[in-house]
């Protein structure tokens, strides 16, 4: 039986994650507060944000950003805005 979360993303209730995907007191927020949707939500943002700022996962610099994008994404409401991105046509 799935768990369910009050997801602070969302702002409903929903489909909780199976395991604690992040590490540290940050990954326990995330387990105990954000939805599977919200995750998913989230994971194709970040990919979009490493592949258009040309992140290295390697530097830390590079991490700060992305975990500072991924806290106003999930628990702060803000969507992710990409200077000069541009969706592919259909």
């Amino acid at each position: 039986m799935s768990r369910t979360v009050y997801c602070q993303r969302l702002k409903k209730e929903a489909e909780g994650l199976d395991f604690q995907l992040y590490p540290g007191e940050l990954g326990e927020k995330i387990f105990a507060n954000i939805s599977k949707e919200a995750w998913a939500e989230w994971q194709k943002k970040q990919t979009m944000l490493i592949n258009e700022k040309r992140l290295n996962l390697m530097d830390p610099k590079s991490r700060e950003l992305l975990e500072g994008h991924m806290r106003a994404f999930l628990f702060e409401g803000k969507d992710i805005d990409i200077e000069g991105y541009k969706p592919p046509s259909e």
